[in-house]
Formats: C-alpha cells, sequence, structure tokens
C-alpha cells in the first residue's frame, strides 16, 4: 500500500516508518515539506497515496500562547491543505490530535463524543485542524492521543530521565491527570487501524491513567536512582499555558475494532529498556 506520511522524521512519524516498513512508504520532512507554504498541498496530491498519516505539527504548548497565529496557520491552516489535496486524490486520512482540546471538568474518561472546549491556543488550534480536516476529506479519521514520548525529539520521560541524573530532588505537577502514550505502541495501533474503515473521531491512549508527578516517580523508580520527587500545584509550576486538570481519554471506538494499547506502566519499562540498551550500545564505540 502506498502511505504518505507528514512529520516523517518526527516523534511518532519515525515510528510509522518502523511498523509501515512493508508499505511503500512516501515521507513528508520539513523543509521540503512544510506546511505554512501552499507547496505541500502539491506534495499530497503528488503522493498519489492510498493513504495519508498526518503526523506533522506545530507542538509546543507554551510556544503556542507566545506564538498563536503561527499555531494556527500550522496546525489549522495546514492541516486545510493536507486534507483538501487529500479529499481531491481520494485518499484517506488519518489525522494526529490531541486531548488539550477538552477542558478538563468532566471528571470521568471523555468519549469520542464528550463535547470539546480547548483551554489553550495549541488545544484550540488543533480543534480547528481537526475541524477543518472533517470538512475537507470525506474519508478522514481524526485520532487523539496523549502525553506522547518515543525515542525521537524531546519528551517528559526523555527529561526527567536527563534531570534524574544531574538533581537530587525533582519537582513535578500532581494536580493534572492523563494518559501516557508510547508513540512505539501508537504506531503499531494505528497500523492495525488502518485495516478498517473507521472514520470520525477516535482516541488512542496508553491504557490506565496517572498524574504527571506519578509518572515521573515511576520514571526515577526504574532508573533506580536515589532522586525524590516532590508533587507540586499547577499554579506552582507558573506556565503560561492553561492545562486540563483531567485529560483521560476513553479508547471506546478502538476497543470496538478490538484494538488496545498496552498499559502506560508496561509501556514505560519496555521504552527504557530501549534507550538504556541504545545508550550502553553507545558508550560501547
Amino acid at each position: 500500500m502506498r502511505i504518505l506520511i507528514t512529520g516523517a522524521d518526527g516523534q511518532l512519524g519515525s515510528e510509522f516508518q518502523r511498523v509501515l516498513r512493508g508499505h511503500e512508504l512516501v515521507l513528508g520532512v520539513w523543509p521540503a515539506f512544510d506546511l505554512m507554504k501552499p507547496e505541500c498541498e502539491a506534495f499530497v496530491r503528488d503522493a498519489r497515496a492510498k493513504v495519508v498519516i498526518h503526523a506533522a505539527a506545530y507542538t509546543d504548548v507554551e510556544g503556542a500562547e507566545r506564538e498563536p497565529v503561527l499555531a494556527m496557520a500550522v496546525n489549522a491552516d495546514g492541516t486545510e491543505r493536507v486534507a483538501r489535496a487529500a479529499g481531491d486524490t481520494g485518499s484517506r486520512l488519518i489525522c494526529l490530535s490531541t486531548d488539550y482540546v477538552f477542558d478538563g471538568r468532566k471528571g470521568s474518561p471523555y468519549l469520542e463524543s464528550d463535547s470539546t472546549n480547548p483551554l489553550n491556543a495549541y488545544g484550540r488550534s488543533k480543534l480547528e485542524g481537526e475541524r477543518r480536516a472533517l470538512e475537507q476529506c470525506s474519508d478522514t479519521l481524526i485520532v487523539r492521543t496523549s502525553w506522547l514520548y518515543g525515542a525521537q525529539g524531546k519528551n517528559f520521560v526523555k527529561t526527567i530521565m536527563r534531570l534524574a541524573t544531574q538533581q537530587p530532588e525533582l519537582q513535578v505537577v500532581a494536580d493534572q491527570r492523563g494518559c501516557p502514550t508510547h508513540a512505539g505502541d501508537l504506531a503499531e495501533a494505528l497500523a492495525r487501524v488502518i485495516e478498517t474503515d473507521l472514520k470520525g473521531v477516535a482516541h488512542a491512549t496508553g491504557a490506565g491513567d496517572c498524574t504527571w508527578h506519578e509518572f515521573a516517580c515511576a520514571i526515577v523508580s526504574l532508573m533506580g536512582v536515589p532522586v525524590t520527587v516532590h508533587p507540586i500545584t499547577t499554579g506552582e509550576a507558573r506556565r503560561a499555558a492553561v492545562r486540563p486538570a483531567y485529560a483521560v481519554l476513553a479508547n471506546r471506538r478502538l476497543a470496538e475494532q478490538g484494538i488496545t494499547l498496552p498499559h502506560w506502566m508496561d509501556a514505560l519499562g519496555r521504552f527504557m529498556q530501549q534507550v538504556k540498551v541504545e545508550v550502553e550500545a553507545e558508550e560501547m564505540h
């Protein structure tokens, strides 16, 4: 199958390359593929892919508060270009989105059908991207995920692992709850989704949930380092972007297809073992 992956060198895109390597892949990588430029539409059209996986995005949540126009240009205008081209060529579009489209006030896991109400500029830009994708391409599946981490790029797990080797104490927010998701597990689940005819919106996260503080404690514990992780409030963290206090997603539509992701603790253990092996291999050279 011919599959176009946008953001192919990113945290999730690189995992898609791994799990879909048996297919004919077209890779959309910046700067040759730039969501800010109209030419990206021609790139998607020329690919003539059966499936377009749109993983490219502006993902800096704090940066989006400072640059809301840029975030909207990439995540909404750029997504619209990709979706329009996918619709014109009869491609299926799988578009990645976020738990931050919700306000966190529900208090129980969010279903795909629940009302959205983003609290920050990043969430607003991604929600507008969802709307435009569904409008421009009739065969679209929006996949909302959360707390994503992987081998590529910056993420919470790698940050905590680095800080835990540098500092005896850490402070981590304990009043935000969500679902950590391993990029490799997500890519493998979505490789199975490609074989289905799901459209609309689906949630796809690691099973279970935790706070950022609990997540950090688990990372430090698996590292086996004597680091104390102190819980702090969101207010004490002094972040520019308001984040939902409760952003747990229910993966109902995937479950109906028999597709589930592993528990976040299992995924974290596998990921950290992988990172450890890679670091040891680098040290040997």
